[in-house]
């Protein structure tokens, strides 16, 4: 069915010019992962397989597609995959888990020396994938693709979304890149790096980049959605933002404290001048700026109390210790743990060969 349909599949997007890398020979992938979380995208998901398959011919690879609770046909759709490609697999999830923990458990299932993550939108083409590897191939640990057109974005959003990541860095000191999303590769010593932070409020993207390594980026053209609707609302990618920077930076509590003292200092100020004009006689008497400087104070503590609770609430979030998703199927896939083990044991065997 894929390759059928790789026939017939456009090729969307490109990556654009910039001179070719140095390849290492020594640094090739005996297979590529590549991870998709899935949400509703029965329109899309025969395309985009067979598209990522045409992208990857001569290469080793698995495709790794996570289903975050589709209530369409898409589950339907990934396991007919599942059966007629064995290098298709599929993680079901129990029930709508959210992008990143989808993701998560996609990285968490690869079994690839070289992962790449993308979204099944097809906004990401798959067809850049070639040019990451290439900059894998020459060094790099982590590669970003980098958005330097985005079709069919509205100037709201592209403005929006260039204030949050300047205020990103600005405030976390990480340096990512304004236009780069989830459609990225990660070598394995970055994946076990990244694989390792098992925190609850999770953006992938500021992850990616704290855990180091060699980094570099691929430029892109990102084309409009073929198909659906995006899943991202409003409310989610204000949550989502809101997340970014709670995880990654306590400037906001130190905001907070830095108002306190604002207000504790004007108040301060104020008591001797209060004081001179009672005693002249021209302090003016009335509810209106009792009432005025009761509800500024209170809207402050509010504001104050909120920030804080922002960060308790992630504290009791990690403490209850839950995973970070729950898998109801999986099909051409094995259990993390398992393949955990196997490695060891692989290791093992090597060592002791060695060593004979």
């Amino acid at each position: 069915m894929c390759a059928q349909a790789g026939s017939l599949a456009p090729m969307q997007g490109v990556a654009l010019g910039r001179p070719d890398p140095v390849i290492d020979p020594r640094r090739d992938a005996s297979l590529v992962s590549v991870v998709v979380p899935v949400f509703e995208e029965e329109a899309l998901i025969e395309q985009l397989c067979a598209r990522t398959a045409a992208a990857l011919a001569g290469v080793a690879w698995e495709l790794v597609l996570v289903d975050d609770g589709s209530r369409d046909r898409t589950p339907e759709l990934l396991q007919r995959l599942a059966r007629d490609e064995s290098r298709i697999g599929v993680v079901t999830l129990s029930r709508n888990f959210g992008h990143q923990m989808a993701l998560t458990a996609g990285l968490d299932h690869a079994a690839g020396d070289v992962v790449v993550t993308m979204d099944a939108d097809l906004q990401d083409p798959p067809e850049v994938i070639p040019a990451l590897l290439d900059r894998w191939r020459a060094g790099a640990d982590v590669v970003y693709a980098v958005r330097e057109q985005r079709a069919g974005e509205t100037r709201m959003k592209l403005l929006t979304a260039g204030w949050f990541y300047r205020l990103f860095r600005r405030v976390t000191r990480i340096e990512l890149a304004s236009e780069a999303a989830d459609f990225r590769l990660l070598d394995r010593r970055a994946l076990d790096a990244l694989g390792s932070l098992r925190e609850r409020n999770r953006f992938l993207r500021g992850m990616s980049v704290w855990v180091g390594f060699t980094q570099a980026t691929v430029p892109y053209r990102r084309e409009p959605r073929l198909a659906g609707r995006s899943k991202y609302t409003t409310r989610r990618m204000v949550r989502f933002a809101f997340d970014a920077l709670f995880s990654f930076s306590n400037l906001p509590l130190q905001l907070a404290t830095v108002l306190g003292f604002v207000c504790a200092g004007l108040a301060i100020l104020g008591l001797p001048l209060a004081g001179v004009a009672r005693l002249a006689g021209i302090l003016a008497h009335g509810m209106g700026t009792v009432l005025f400087v009761v509800l500024l104070l209170g809207g402050i503590q509010l504001i104050t109390v909120g920030i804080i609770g922002e960060y308790v609430g992630r504290i009791y979030d990690e403490v209850k210790g839950r995973p970070l998703y729950v898998v109801a199927r999986r099909s051409n896939v094995t259990e993390p743990s398992r393949r955990a083990m196997t490695s060891a044991e692989e290791r093992s065997t090597e060592e002791d060969r060695v060593s004979v």
